[in-house]
């Protein structure tokens, strides 16, 4: 499949997959998108409701390692313990890696070698990023993860349902609530009517929210 380095609207790079019309984050902003879904809907509404507490966080689509990124700067920043499983059964390749100009648009060039850690670290290992933030990338399908009451936070950031609809099914957010701890959260990009109704099946309560630049809504579930 064709793979090309692109340039998304807040001046941050993403890549896109011609084949599929399809890329790894929003046109409109990689870092926008991450900031909003993941950060500012999850990470620090997770945090507004357990101040003080460490937690781990699930990633669906480790991918670019953008959102593993940001959370490290911000476990950092507000001084959090982060333990972060990222899941990805094809990763990028190291040439697309050295394209990645998240550090420097995030203004945290001073991080660069941490971002580089992050992707030059073995699979299957969990590995110490800096001393509050540790790193576990699985390289599997989504549909072989099996944990337990383990998350506090999950980013789902799987490819959307338009090319990949069995990523986006009951099945999948079966596992996701197994795996998560009670009052634990997941946030997602997406907003699709059939998304929603397939959380609440598998026992999420869901509320729509203002979605990041370029999208009207998305989604989060919490597991009570």
């Amino acid at each position: 499949m064709e793979r090309k380095i692109i340039k998304t609207g807040d001046g941050s790079v993403t890549i896109y997959l011609r084949e599929w019309d399809e890329q790894y984050h929003s046109k409109h902003g990689a870092i926008q998108e991450a900031l909003h879904v993941f950060i500012k809907m999850g990470l620090d509404y997770w945090v507004g409701l357990n101040k003080g507490k460490d937690l781990a966080i699930l990633e669906i689509g480790f991918g670019t390692g953008l959102n593993a990124f940001i959370s490290f700067l911000e476990a950092k920043k507000l001084q959090l313990k982060i333990n972060y499983t990222g899941v990805e059964a094809y990763p990028v390749a190291k040439a697309e890696i050295k394209e990645l100009n998240y550090a420097e648009m995030l203004s945290a060039e001073n991080q660069i070698d941490s971002f580089q850690k992050m992707h030059q670290i073995p699979w299957n290992s969990l590995v110490d990023i800096s001393e509050n933030f540790q790193l576990e990338k699985q390289q599997k399908r989504f549909e072989e993860i099996k944990d337990k009451d383990e998350y506090d936070l999950v980013f789902f950031d799987a490819f959307g349902a338009r090319v990949q609809p069995e990523l986006w099914t009951e099945d999948i957010f079966n596992k996701m609530f197994a795996a998560m701890k009670a009052n634990a959260v997941l946030v997602t990009y997406a907003a699709k009517g059939s998304v929603r109704r397939a959380m609440q099946t598998a026992g999420f309560i869901v509320e729509r929210l203002p979605g990041p630049p370029g999208k009207r809504e998305m989604l989060r579930a919490l597991k009570k």
